[in-house]
């Protein structure tokens, strides 16, 4: 399988989205059932004040992380999964959706929690150190860090081991590891400030 060299452009997500309104299975996936369930088991604390997620999708695991929060910004970006957040997020208030492509574009304001669910390998290495200097201006002191990867074969810039790993050891000096699991298919870290 040949691997994209850089960053992957709107472009790729666009193509997904058009040919198939889920085309990760977010919905019906018992891979994302179990993944968001384990995701939201790791979060270290049971409610925060501002979340921030990047790569939204189609916002299922946004509505029920909306739950854990006071406010939540969720960023894709395509516009055709962010149509479908909307729509499934629409009663509650308290969630904010951009289109955003991370981490040249990157929202204002600090968050006591930034997840990064299945997205750090959609960028290459340079990218992986910008978005550990946007985190590093955006997280506040005592604020979590999620990361989650699927660790079987892509042809993404980087695979769930490196993107994992680079940003880990990018953010080392400020955020250490308090929490790591790793089940069949996917690693889970958590990181706090």
């Amino acid at each position: 399988m040949t691997r994209y060299a850089g960053t992957l452009p709107p472009s790729y997500f666009d193509e997904r989205y058009a040919a198939d309104p889920d085309p990760w299975q977010f919905q019906t996936s018992d891979y994302e059932r179990g993944k968001y369930a384990a995701t939201l088991a790791a979060l270290p604390r049971d409610r925060y004040v501002s979340v921030l997620e990047i790569g939204c999708s189609i916002g299922v695991l946004t509505r029920q992380l909306a739950s854990r929060c006071d406010a939540l910004v969720s960023l894709d970006l395509t516009e055709l999964a962010l149509a479908q957040a909307r729509v499934r997020c629409r009663d509650l208030d308290h969630v904010r959706f951009e289109l955003a492509q991370v981490p040249g574009q990157w929202p204002a304001g600090s968050f006591d929690l930034i997840l990064l669910s299945e997205v750090v390998y959609y960028l290459d290495a340079d990218d992986v150190a910008r978005l550990v200097e946007r985190v590093r201006g955006s997280l506040v002191d005592g604020g979590d860090i999620v990361l989650v990867h699927w660790t079987g074969e892509t042809h993404y810039p980087l695979t769930g081991d490196e993107a994992a790993d680079s940003f880990i050891e990018g953010v080392a000096n400020f955020l250490p590891v308090t929490h790591r699991e790793r089940a069949e298919k996917y690693r889970l870290d958590v990181l706090h400030r």
